[in-house]
């Protein structure tokens, strides 16, 4: 029914059917493989309308295919694919932090899996940026006009290059198996890079929430505040671990592989160590802000707010009780942990902004379709790597 395997001689490249679930074939003499699913044909499909999308988006401009104007000059893509995006990929940062700065080596199987993830995530963040401005063409003037006052300045720069150091940092993977003459050279600057890996995340995931400190008297309340830079920062920290346990899916799913309970359950408990502090901190500058009891005025954003406060308590409780001694409770843990973060994003880029905006804004279906498209694209990747590169079993020394 699918598309069978392909093989080649050693050296050659050529095509013969063998299966129904698995492409592989031969290039540069080493050879690859995919498999092929019903559901993974379902995201090629979901990939190539994202890519047709952006394509057609970058001839005739944003209002074709969004439902952006003067009152909504952010929406989905900015909300989801970058702010969103940035914080489900600073997982990579927090594993490595955990890992090679405070020394926890029983959390080194989940390493290379966070990492790739983090990697892939800020690529389409950087896809997803680029989607957004409308003169795309321009887009490399950041990297010639110094504008060290702005905030996106330096969000520009530091994503940039934090992306590149990803792709060095992925590059002791791949010379396992290619250009392995390059392995000892990767593994030698692999120190400095960690270093730089972890310090550069910092800053651009507080200054994403530094951004909307120009906000104040059009953000909602609830999530204007001074620290938003600080919630920022936090919130990209607790949700590693979250994602860790999204990815443990993914991974079970597609190859059968299950992380131990127990490694799975101390990265749980870490990341749920950090919701207690995101919790502290939020809901003591409600309080201290008098925007505490507002919460329970029933408002749109008043419920929004309650969703995404219980989108932090209900995963403590989870980790913190026997649930966390099954795989469902974890991973029931990182789909909410998760879906608090996303919540949370887009309620500064949309709902914070509902009351003071002229106009109502629904994403499009073409929005929708690019940001989900980019999704599938990143799933398909991971997959492909972890299928042809030691990703889900990093070696001990590592």
């Amino acid at each position: 029914m699918f598309p069978a395997t392909f093989t080649t001689e050693k050296g050659m490249f050529g095509v013969t059917f063998e299966g129904p679930l698995s492409v592989k074939f031969t290039c540069a003499n080493e050879m690859w493989s995919y498999r092929i699913t019903p559901l993974r044909i379902i995201m090629f499909a979901l990939a190539a309308a994202a890519v047709g999308i952006m394509i057609y988006r970058f001839i005739f401009g944003l209002q074709p295919v969004t439902n952006l104007n003067d009152d909504w000059p952010w929406g989905l893509w900015i909300g989801f694919d970058v702010l969103a995006g940035v914080a489900l990929a600073g997982g990579g940062y927090g594993t490595a932090l955990l890992v090679y700065v405070l020394g926890i080596k029983k959390l080194n199987p989940f390493i290379r899996a966070t990492m790739l993830t983090s990697l892939i995530g800020y690529i389409l963040v950087l896809v997803g940026l680029f989607n957004e401005i409308g003169r795309w063409w321009q887009f490399w003037r950041p990297f010639v006009t110094w504008g060290h006052a702005s905030p996106l300045f330096e969000v520009f720069w530091c994503i940039s290059l934090y992306t590149l150091v990803q792709v060095a940092e992925l590059g002791e993977i791949v010379t396992e198996k290619i250009f392995k003459f390059l392995h000892t050279f990767f593994r030698f600057i692999m120190p400095p890079l960690i270093v730089l890996g972890i310090m550069i995340p910092t800053m651009h995931q507080s200054t994403l929430g530094a951004l909307y400190l120009l906000m104040d008297g059009r953000l909602h309340p609830f999530w204007w505040t001074p620290l938003i830079f600080a919630l920022f920062l936090i919130s990209s920290l607790m949700v590693g671990p979250a994602m860790a346990m999204l990815e443990s899916v993914v991974t079970y799913t597609a190859y059968g592989h299950k992380p131990k309970i127990d490694v799975m359950r101390l990265l749980a408990r870490i990341g749920g160590g950090m919701m207690i502090v995101y919790l502290v901190v939020r809901v003591a500058d409600l309080f201290l802000r008098g925007q505490f009891g507002a919460m329970f005025t029933g408002s749109l954003e008043a419920n929004a707010m309650l969703v995404e406060l219980a989108c932090v308590v209900v995963p403590i409780i989870i980790v913190f009780s026997p649930m966390a001694n099954s795989y469902c409770g974890l991973i029931l843990f990182g789909a909410i942990g998760v879906f608090g973060v996303l919540l949370n994003r887009l309620n500064v880029v949309i709902t914070g902004m509902w009351a003071d905006a002229g106009s109502v804004y629904f994403p499009a279906v073409t929005e929708v379709l690019v940001s989900v498209g980019l999704v599938s694209i990143g799933i398909l990747v991971y997959l492909f790597l972890c299928e042809n590169f030691n990703i889900l079993n990093p070696p001990e020394e590592h």
